[in-house]
């Protein structure tokens, strides 16, 4: 059993990830990759990365078990969606740290010479990594990114329903069927027994495309906190959000134009002026004057807090985004079960717990 204990300071410091982090995906979606059977949900994906694979990302691969330890410096918080962002965070792991993740990875084994080099910081080693995760997120991620974010999108509108009519204590108890929340302990079911201890830091909840069975964290309890679960997809399958959300943003980008429709995906879950400027890299006088045109359109709505502009969808902006883009179910929150499931019950829960 894994168990966060809050403070009053924490539960108030609690947070939801505005939306996909791409190393935690990178990260998720390779063990996905290394796994020989299951996974049927993402079966047709993994076959088309391993058919199209650079041989570079091999070595992405072989940090990256689908079993048990997987190196945290991997996955740091950037606090953005951006790759690149977090590539650069990630080759900038300071050697203490590299020294010490590699060891938990390799303890046991005889690590293979790059691994060595890796280890020391070795500038060949790094830029290598490098080249290793830029193969790896072109191939598997990129081209699938929007799709991986419309999906987590409408999950994510889901929680913050969830949160705003019930609090946050109502928002973790239903985070998933292999938490339970009794005050002031959040509990998630896992093999590995292990505490840790907010202390005022507060709790970063990232929901996350590819993450399998049951939700996962750190496995050095002094890092930021972090806890990454696992969206509902549909029954249909992963694969069909990538080429249905591929195809109904080529149909809405041909009826508003790329940056236009850009915005509009933006504010599928409601987003400030300089939150739209930020995410679509784009100035904030540009991200007003979509916003406006958007909203003389009819399909968005705007109100004002403070000195911050809020936008959201209209309901007309949401049916133009679900006719184009293709409709995915809303999250269930009322009716997700709240006591762990036997499945759940036989998942370890973090990435860094050694098997």
């Amino acid at each position: 059993m894994l168990r966060f204990h809050f403070t009053s300071d924490d539960l108030a410091r609690v947070r939801i990830a505005p939306g996909p982090d791409p190393m935690w995906e990178m990260l998720l979606s390779a063990h996905v990759v290394n796994q020989r059977s299951g996974a049927l949900l993402f079966a047709p994906w993994r076959e088309r990365v391993l058919s199209g694979l650079h041989p570079a990302a091999r070595m992405l691969l072989r940090l990256t078990p689908p079993r048990g330890y997987s190196p945290d410096f991997l996955t740091p918080v950037t606090g953005t969606d951006d790759f690149e962002t977090g590539l650069d965070a990630v080759l900038s792991t300071p050697r203490d740290r590299l020294r010490n993740d590699l060891s938990l990875l390799t303890r046991g084994n005889r690590p293979h010479l790059w691994m060595r080099d890796l280890a020391d910081g070795s500038a060949p080693a790094l830029r290598g990594l490098g080249v290793a995760m830029r193969a790896y997120y072109e191939q598997a991620i990129g081209p699938y990114w929007s799709g991986i974010r419309a999906a987590v999108d409408v999950d994510r509108a889901a929680r913050t329903r969830a949160w705003v009519e019930g609090g946050t204590e109502h928002a973790l108890r239903t985070l998933h069927p292999s938490v339970r929340w009794q005050h002031p302990v959040l509990s998630v079911t896992t093999a590995a027994e292990r505490d840790v201890y907010l202390a005022g830091r507060g709790l970063l909840i990232i929901p996350s495309y590819f993450c399998q069975r049951a939700p996962i964290t750190l496995a050095d309890s002094e890092l930021p906190p972090v806890l990454l679960y696992p969206i509902v997809h549909e029954q249909t399958g992963a694969d069909r959000h990538f080429e249905t959300r591929s195809d109904g943003g080529r149909r809405l980008t041909a009826l508003l134009g790329r940056t236009r429709a850009a915005v509009l995906r933006v504010l599928g879950t409601g987003a400030t002026t300089s939150e739209i400027a930020q995410r679509l890299e784009i100035s904030p006088a540009s991200a007003s004057e979509h916003a406006t045109v958007l909203r003389n359109a009819g399909l968005i709505a705007s109100g004002r807090e403070r000195n911050t502009v809020i936008h959201a969808l209209t309901p007309l902006g949401q049916t133009l985004l679900d006719g184009c883009v293709g409709q995915l179910p809303a999250l269930p929150t009322a009716t997700l079960p709240t006591t762990p499931t036997r499945a759940a019950r036989s998942q370890p829960v973090t990435a860094g717990d050694p098997a």
